[in-house]
């Protein structure tokens, strides 16, 4: 049976600022990334975050960003590799303490918004990040963009690793994400999504902004919880792999 994950990126409220409905995408993902407090997320929101995975049988993974509260993440930094490195192990750290605090382990990392995206293209960062992971914990599954230079090294430095296609998102002709400043980037209607889906999961393929058909490997399938239809495409999508007879499971399950 073909199997692939579906997860999301959850945790990103901050003190009195409120984003996503977490409590319900929880209800229909396999896999949680969970913002570190960087991009996104405080303490507080870490353990609630952490608890509501628990609570739901949710696989949690870290969902580390560069520091730019204001920015969300999603704007490009200039870092040295040692540096991302140690923004890594920082982040991932303080999640493993929550994770250990409610009985469960941290199963996967996924670097998020500019650092995700910097990564999938830059040999020498992609290293860095896998190094981070690897030192930390050898059986954290890595998480990046398919077919990227993230998904590479860590092959290479012998993780388990997750090629990542996106459900609400437009991609270009080298596999890449459509900008999210260009129209069309983020993808609303939930038919669109899961028809994309099942094609990008049962026969490796995508179309692109531009019209061209390339291929694509998925393990796991991201919703953003920031999308407004974020409820509505996961719970869409699970139904519509499913009578497809795709299983939906953790990634842990079959990596």
């Amino acid at each position: 049976m073909c199997r692939v994950d579906l997860n999301s990126d959850i945790g990103e409220s901050f003190g009195n600022y409120k984003l996503g409905l977490d409590e319900e995408v929880a209800k229909y993902i396999t896999s949680a990334n969970i913002a570190c407090g960087w991009h996104a997320g405080d303490p507080v929101v870490m353990e609630q975050t952490v608890k509501i995975a628990k609570e739901n049988g949710v696989q949690i993974g870290a969902h580390p960003g560069l520091p730019d509260l204001i920015g969300f993440g999603r704007r490009k930094m200039d870092l040295t590799p040692t540096e991302a490195k140690a923004y890594i192990k920082y982040q991932l750290g303080a999640l493993v303490a929550f994770a250990q605090g409610r009985d469960v382990k941290v199963e996967h990392l996924k670097p998020h918004g500019a650092l995700y995206n910097m990564a999938a293209g830059d040999k020498e960062l992609a290293e860095a990040i896998a190094e981070a992971v690897y030192e930390v914990d050898q059986n954290i599954i890595l998480v990046g963009l398919a077919n990227s230079q993230l998904v590479e090294a860590g092959l290479v430095k012998g993780l388990k690793v997750a090629n990542e296609v996106f459900a609400d998102r437009a991609y270009n002709c080298d596999g890449t994400l459509v900008s999210r400043r260009k129209e069309g980037a983020v993808i609303h209607d939930p038919q669109l999504a899961v028809k994309r889906i099942i094609k990008m999961v049962k026969e490796q393929k995508v179309t692109t902004i531009t019209g061209e058909e390339i291929e694509i490997k998925a393990d796991t399938i991201c919703l953003h919880g920031d999308n407004p239809q974020a409820v509505e495409l996961a719970r869409e999508i699970k139904e519509g792999l499913e009578e497809e007879g795709v299983e939906v499971t953790a990634m842990s399950q079959f990596l």
